[in-house]
């Protein structure tokens, strides 16, 4: 059995030979690996985190990797490959204005940055480009050496970075056509561009990235959500899944529990990281939406606290993997707080607890 096949079986409720997927679930957070360095990670590892291994680029190539990037997820697989995850391969594809790290005020800024994007994408997002970015991934894919995961940024993130926090908010009452033509030139190019990618890379998982909610709560409400959110989530997600990818999931932090529905009727298959400390409890939610999928939702802080604690979250969630649909992985980033005896530890539980996944697999 592939790496790649093992990861489909595990997320769409299949046994695998041996065990379930053992994978992270995000790539490490850079102050983690200098204190795994600091307690014996080998520099071959740490490298690629601070100066890897590539020659020097220039403007044009800085850009391509901005919006098209591979290149950012070399450091991960290679750290990863070390410590013997399953292999994925990260990879994202931004649309060109969501990278100048501008702000907007009104309809006026955002047809300025709009124009301005589109002559980024035509100049560097072209056809010939794409295959040149995504394409030498296509022969390990296929053969399945390792799996991919592509991320894109959703339809709430995106505003957000635009008006800032607490503009976006205001936005939705007093901008409510801006925030549609934000969103509806984002489904165009998402609709045309990245379609084109998914073509070439027929992703295993798509995650969209929002963070729309917080430790009280989503910051909209479930009606607001299906107007700017959830309706270009309907007419993108078909048309991703009709170009070959496969599982679609959404990245938020926080307490989202409450529009879980929202996201189902929205075409969502599955969310990550399911952060504990805001009270997402992966066993309650999948009683609750038994054929949702997860990756992560194992309490990151147990990994700091040792091997007792350690055996304490994997016993909890232990219901959840038996179930199937679930890759466990830390609910965000490692803490620097982490030992590396106590993270190989971790790993060495993970290993152990994906060999019941899917045990108790309930057919429709």
């Amino acid at each position: 059995m592939t790496s790649r096949d093992r990861e489909n079986n595990t997320l769409n409720f299949e046994k695998s030979e041996e065990r379930g997927s053992v994978e992270e679930t995000f790539y490490p957070w850079n102050l983690t690996v200098e204190r795994f360095a600091e307690d014996g990670l080998p520099r071959e590892v740490t490298k690629w985190f601070h100066n890897p291994e590539r020659k020097e680029i220039g403007e044009d190539e800085i850009k391509w990797e901005s919006y098209m990037g591979v290149d950012w997820g070399t450091a991960s697989f290679k750290y990863e490959e070390y410590f013997g995850f399953d292999p994925v391969k990260r990879v994202h594809f931004s649309i060109p204005f969501t990278r100048f790290g501008e702000t907007i005020e009104n309809a006026k800024d955002w047809e300025r940055m709009k124009e301005r994007s589109d002559r980024e994408l035509a100049r560097y997002c072209t056809e010939k480009a794409m295959e040149e970015k995504y394409g030498p991934l296509r022969a390990g894919h296929e053969k399945g050496d390792f799996s991919i995961r592509l991320n894109i940024s959703g339809f709430f993130w995106i505003p957000r970075d635009l008006f800032g926090i607490e503009n976006h908010l205001y936005a939705f009452y007093d901008y409510p056509e801006v925030l549609h033509d934000i969103c509806e030139y984002c489904l165009q190019i998402y609709s045309t561009t990245l379609i084109k990618i998914i073509d070439i890379l027929q992703p295993d998982v798509v995650y969209i990235s929002e963070d729309l909610s917080g430790k009280n709560g989503p910051m909209i409400s479930g009606e607001a959500f299906d107007e700017f959110v959830g309706h270009y989530y309907r007419k993108l997600i078909p048309l991703m899944k009709a170009h070959g990818a496969g599982n679609i999931f959404v990245d938020t932090d926080g307490d989202f529990a409450q529009i879980i529905p929202n996201f189902i009727a929205a075409g969502v298959e599955g969310f990550l990281p399911m952060d504990v400390n805001a009270g997402m409890d992966i066993v309650k939610v999948r009683q609750d939406f038994p054929r949702l999928k997860f990756i992560g939702g194992y309490n990151k802080l147990c990994i700091a606290e040792g091997k007792e604690a350690i055996e304490r979250e994997f016993a909890r969630i232990l219901p959840v993997i038996r179930s199937g649909g679930y890759i466990p992985g830390a609910d965000h980033q490692v803490a620097p707080s982490t030992s590396l005896e106590n993270y190989r530890y971790y790993i060495e539980c993970l290993r152990e607890a994906m060999k019941h996944a899917g045990e108790d697999i309930i057919k429709e």
